[in-house]
């Protein structure tokens, strides 16, 4: 073998060593590369807190934070108090109802209360309010005649606040009626009262007056159409309340007066300021 000859084979076993190393090192980095990737933490798979389970992250071991406070969810903030819950707060501290609706009573607004109000509360109310519902051919006891002098006296915000929370045997429908609703079916309900207990007086000059009877015959309806409602025959009078049983709904099922007791705001007159005691007779 010649000098070059031996040059030239010294120089390829450099050239492979050299190609050696050099593949090896980029298999080396793909490896790491391969390792890197396989390493990653995805979003689906990133440290977090499960709700109702502890944790080591804060000094009181609970993983649900409670809420900042005042804290007001998106849409709630609910500024207009006598909107949602029908009462006011009084100068004595306790709550008051208003006779006052939170926007007019349009004819919108009574259309609206009065699909709702034939919806959820004729069932048990009539379509006319007497309390005389499909419920008492079934058995159920009467429910409360909205045309007495107990429910006329009742300010309008009584019955917005009355379906909020339940009365006695009536639940609450505050997850069926939203607050407008139950403000329109509350406006309803006094556009019905004064329907049943209409005169003249209250027509506007110059509209036409008919009695309910002429209409009644002019529909070929019953001759006892327009009298008034009496309890059916098929009726069935529940058997009153036996204390120690508890009540429907936990509150009295028949009260007399179903009115939200709230004291005074005034201060009681003179005459009523307590007297001396009278001495006893000897």
């Amino acid at each position: 073998m010649t000098r070059d000859q031996g040059s030239g084979v010294r120089g390829q076993g450099y050239l492979s060593t050299k190609r050696w190393m050099r593949e090896g090192l980029v298999a080396t980095c793909g490896c790491a590369l391969l390792l890197v990737a396989g390493c990653r933490q995805d979003m689906q798979n990133q440290p977090k807190l499960i709700p109702q389970r502890g944790s080591e992250m804060f000094a009181d071991h609970r993983g649900a934070r409670p809420q900042v406070v005042n804290t007001v969810a998106r849409g709630q903030l609910r500024e207009d108090s006598y909107f949602y819950t029908g009462v006011i707060q009084g100068a004595n501290g306790y709550r008051e109802e208003q006779n006052l609706l939170p926007f007019p009573a349009t004819l919108e607004v009574l259309k609206r209360g009065q699909e709702r109000f034939n919806v959820y509360c004729t069932p048990c109310h009539s379509r006319v309010g007497n309390g005389l519902g499909a419920i008492v051919d079934r058995g159920y006891k009467p429910a409360a005649n909205l045309h007495d002098q107990v429910r006329m006296a009742q300010p309008v915000s009584h019955y917005f606040y009355v379906m909020t929370h339940g009365y006695g045997a009536m639940p609450d429908y505050s997850a069926q009626l939203t607050p407008e609703d139950r403000w329109a079916v509350a406006a309803y309900i006094r556009a019905l009262q004064l329907s049943q207990a209409a005169t003249s007086a209250d027509v506007p000059g110059g509209t036409q007056v008919r009695e309910l009877k002429d209409i009644a015959e002019a529909k070929h309806l019953p001759a006892g159409f327009a009298d008034p409602w009496k309890l059916p025959p098929t009726a069935i009078q529940a058997y009153p309340p036996v204390t120690k049983e508890g009540y429907p709904a936990m509150a009295p099922a028949n009260p007399a007066d179903p009115a939200i007791k709230i004291p005074a705001t005034k201060p009681a007159p003179a005459a009523a300021q307590s007297k001396p005691a009278t001495p006893a007779a000897q």
